[in-house]
């Protein structure tokens, strides 16, 4: 029997440190942190390779990869003006729209354990998570109509199933923000949807508020389902919760607690009643911290039996602030008390923490993160900062409170997160600020599910805890690479837990169910085996997170093989159904692979042959596989995908890498510290084939490179870190011969250049497009900066225009954050934004790509091998396509 190997690299979530600041912008949500770690895959000397060694790194990664979203969107002030989102949306509603539709690609399911994509050094599959869907931040079950139920999608909207989760369908796409935090139905039978994601990842959108729908069963959400005025805009919101009795609905919010009549009309603002920074609701409280991190309310609970009177709130950032605590209310949320909760809970180690009322509110659980320990873990050998899990016997905010529940017992329950399975620097609740989740049972008191990265369930108050979900079976007794010597169980579920719900249906078997970074899942709460129900078997539920797409064409002409890296969820092969490649049939079942686990990040594909693909784990860890990853033996013994990574010491967590538009398979460009270049490309054996072309400069990192007929060009901005440190961007070229930096114009703003377009009809390469991220000066940066968010270069760089359109014009670029730009080959520019795909019809004329495409963040683009089409990589609602225009 095999097991743990320290060549496997974990799973990775896409969110990394925390350097950024809690902003009101409609992309990035947050947030801040514990210090500098350095790039996996290199030390600070720039050596190392992209294999992953211990799995303890994956905390560190979750925590640095918030720069990866906060910084494009923040640069260089750190934080936005609220209104952005909306001015931004209402000027798109008015553009024109260029004709075509979006069509999706990726609606196959996803099988991330799929048998025959099995590398041992780049591959999760075998770990027992199954079919796998993007990150689901809430759920919610129908009460009264047995089967239904109700996912919301991280950055893809909502979805309903009719059919208790076998199959979803969306049922938001056309909202202005598709992020997710909060789902509840209301006792009239409504759902609510809150907008803006509430994890503190690094990918959390901010939302346009909340949204409720009459009819659920049947309907669908449109703008007109808004309740409320603007007050929570650009907000992240993780709880709603309804007092019945006393007739209002509660929101926890990235502002504070919020409070409505359920009988308000819909135009009805919501009203503050809790904001302890800002003195709402409660007096002589300390802040502590500046305003990006004042009045973080992480949950509000109604104590069921008091009448609809008594409710608790956790407010408090996660790294530590005066005003952390517990907070109750006995009239309703009108006037507050901050609690002194006595017995195990220490009040001054309050961090993010969860609640669960009994049914019959006779015991309150606590699930808490400690800023002690998270401020403590950066470098210092702290695996988890989990400071408990916790009851209140009699249901008192107070207390007394006794500690049923540490990391250390956690992992001592069946958990594959034990140090002698996993490896040191990752146990139980290492991610508490993150993946943290707790509920009780409506029908037992004693029967309670906690989800931290893992999934544990109690069923005796605490007193003992099982291991229900595991992380997965790579390290534990049971496993084998061999399928047929694997006796490991059936209790294993994708990592990170963020949502829990019970059905309630009259008659139904209750059941449990768990959403998480790869999807949703259920159970009978009755159960005591092992085993769960996948509920992204059928591909219906399609949320999945990217970073890329890339395309190539099958050699056996079946059609096109599409690549994307993802969030969380590695990097998935979508081959043509029936494809072969030299002999091996690539996708018998009609499903897409995951050859490469982690974190996929940027992705190259020979569009001649869509079996040779590279892709980036992180930080410009490139590996490459010429036969899609495919391992021909059962146990996956074979290797089939290299490590080539540069070891650069300063790429950026989705680091980027391209090959040359007219020698695809002569040049390769990658772009760290260093701008890098490789010409063995499909023969490239190891990070030796690369070659230092250009030294950005110390602190400087790539944040995007292009080449065409051998002419480089790569952005970059150091230090990118726009809180602590003073923000920084350039050009550099070997446009003309030698490498040198560009002089930026005063005009060109100073934010986040996300990508770099050359112009095909320009054989010399002096025309480019430089496309900026974040919102203009209007909102971010002051006066003098800037307005536009695409650039153009006629002269390699010696001057500038912009070619935004007029702002005042129904038909200019819209003030949102650019990522992407492509070029077809009759000179057509296409940009991709946080609000959709944009194209010039003219100099200085812009109008909306296409219909049908949801408004999940648009992040990358790519043309299909003939060029005939382009692929846009969504982050939250899969990848879609249309004509190119």
């Amino acid at each position: 029997m095999r097991v743990y190997s320290a060549r496997r690299r974990p799973r990775r979530s896409a969110e990394r440190s925390g350097r950024a600041a809690l902003a009101a912008v409609a992309a990035a949500l947050l947030i801040a942190g514990t210090g500098h770690v350095t790039a996996y895959g290199a030390d600070e000397t720039g050596s190392g390779s992209g294999r992953h060694d211990v799995a303890g790194e994956e905390s560190h990664e979750l925590m640095e990869s918030l720069d990866a979203f906060d910084e494009p969107r923040l640069s260089p002030s750190g934080q936005i003006d609220s209104g952005a989102y909306a001015d931004a949306w209402a000027h798109i509603t008015h553009m024109p729209v260029a004709s075509g539709s979006w069509n999706e690609v990726t609606t196959s399911p996803y099988n991330e354990d799929a048998l025959h994509y099995r590398d041992h050094s780049a591959s999760n599959s075998g770990g027992g998570a199954g079919h796998s869907a993007g990150r689901i931040a809430a759920l919610a079950t129908d009460p009264t109509h047995r089967g239904v139920v109700y996912a919301g999608a991280a950055g893809g909207g909502v979805f309903r199933s009719t059919d208790d989760g076998s199959t979803w369908a969306p049922i938001a796409d056309r909202l202005p923000a598709l992020s997710v935090g909060a789902l509840a139905v209301a006792p009239d039978g409504s759902l609510w949807l809150a907008t803006g994601e509430a994890t503190t990842a690094s990918d959390n959108y901010l939302g346009s508020g909340v949204y409720r729908l009459a009819d659920p069963v049947t309907g669908t959400f449109s703008e007109s389902d808004k309740v409320g005025g603007t007050e929570l805009d650009s907000a992240s919101i993780h709880t709603v919760t309804f007092d019945e009795a006393a007739g209002y609905v509660f929101a926890a919010s990235s502002h504070g607690v919020f409070r409505r009549a359920l009988s308000a009309g819909p135009s009805t603002a919501w009203t503050k009643v809790l904001a302890p920074c800002a003195g709402v609701g409660i007096s002589g409280v300390g802040c502590g911290v500046d305003g990006h991190y004042a009045d973080i309310a992480n949950d509000i609970a109604v104590r069921p039996g008091s009448d609809g009177t008594a409710l608790l709130a956790n407010v408090a950032w996660r790294s530590g602030a005066d005003y952390n605590g517990f907070y109750y209310s006995d009239d309703a949320g009108t006037t507050w008390k901050r609690a002194n909760p006595t017995g195990a809970i220490n009040p001054a180690e309050i961090g993010n923490a969860s609640f669960a009322y009994a049914a019959d509110g006779s015991k309150l659980y606590v699930s808490m993160e400690s800023p002690k320990l998270l401020n403590k873990a950066s470098g210092s050998g702290v695996y988890s900062v989990l400071a408990g899990v916790y009851v209140s016997g009699n249901g008192d905010a107070a207390g007394p409170f006794k500690q049923i529940a540490t990391s250390s017992s956690l992992s001592t329950s069946g958990s594959a997160m034990k140090v002698s399975e996993i490896g040191t620097g990752y146990q139980p609740g290492t991610q508490s600020w993150y993946d943290q989740v707790i509920a009780v049972d409506p029908s037992d008191p004693d029967h309670v599910y906690l989800g931290l990265e893992e999934m544990f369930e109690s069923r005796d108050g605490g007193a003992t805890w099982k291991s229900i979900g595991r992380y997965w079976d790579f390290g534990m007794p049971c496993f084998s690479y061999d399928p047929a010597e694997n006796s490991c169980d059936g209790d294993v579920m994708h990592s990170d837990q963020h949502a829990l719900a019970f059905s309630g249906w009259k008659g139904g078997t209750p059941e449990v169910f768990v959403g998480n970074d790869g999807g949703a899942y259920a159970r009978p709460t009755a159960q005591t085996g092992t085993g769960w129900r996948n509920l992204n078997a059928s591909g219906t539920l399609r949320d999945l997170q990217y970073y890329s797409v890339r395309a190539g064409r099958m050699t056996d002409g079946s059609g096109d093989a599409v690549w994307g890296g993802l969030q969380d969820n590695g990097v998935s092969l979508l081959a043509p159904r029936g494809a072969t490649y030299q002999g091996r049939q690539l996708n018998p079942n009609g499903e897409m692979v995951s050859p490469f686990g982690g974190d996929g990040g940027d992705q190259l594909v020979n569009p001649d042959n869509g079996c040779q693909t590279v892709g980036e784990y992180v930080d410009l860890a490139l590996q490459i596989t010429n036969n899609c990853g495919y391992t021909a033996s059962d146990d996956g013994s074979e290797d089939v995908i290299t490590d080539i990574a540069p070891g650069d010491p300063g790429a950026r967590f989705i680091a980027p890498f391209s090959a040359d538009e007219t020698d695809p398979n002569g040049l390769w460009v990658a772009g760290g510290r260093y701008v890098w270049g490789n010409t063995k490309t499909w023969d490239s054996t190891s990070g030796a084939d690369w070659t230092k072309l250009y030294d950005l400069g110390a602190g400087h990192s790539a944040s995007a490179v292009a080449s065409r007929n051998h002419v480089t060009w790569a952005a970059w901005c150091g230090p990118c870190y726009t809180v602590t440190e003073a923000f920084g961007r350039g050009i550099a070229t070997d446009y003309g011969g030698t490498w040198h930096q560009v002089s930026l114009p005063e005009a060109f703003p100073n934010r986040y250049i996300s990508s770099l377009a050359i112009d095909p009809s320009d054989a010399s390469g002096s025309t480019v497009y430089a496309v900026v991220n974040g919102f203009s000066r209007h909102w971010n940066e002051g006066p003098g900066a800037g307005y536009g968010h695409v650039w153009k270069t006629t002269d390699g760089g010696s001057t500038w225009a912009d070619v935004s359109g007029d702002a005042s014009a129904s038909d200019s670029f819209p003030d949102a954050p650019a990522n992407a730009a492509l070029i077809s080959g009759d000179g057509t520019l296409v940009v991709a934004t946080d609000l959709g795909v944009f194209t010039s019809t003219s100099a200085g004329h812009w109008a909306r790509l296409g219909t049908d495409l949801p408004t999940s963040p648009a992040v990358y683009l790519s043309p299909s091998p003939d060029g005939s089409q382009v692929y846009v990589a969504t982050h939250g609602r899969g990848i879609w396509k249309t004509r190119m225009p």
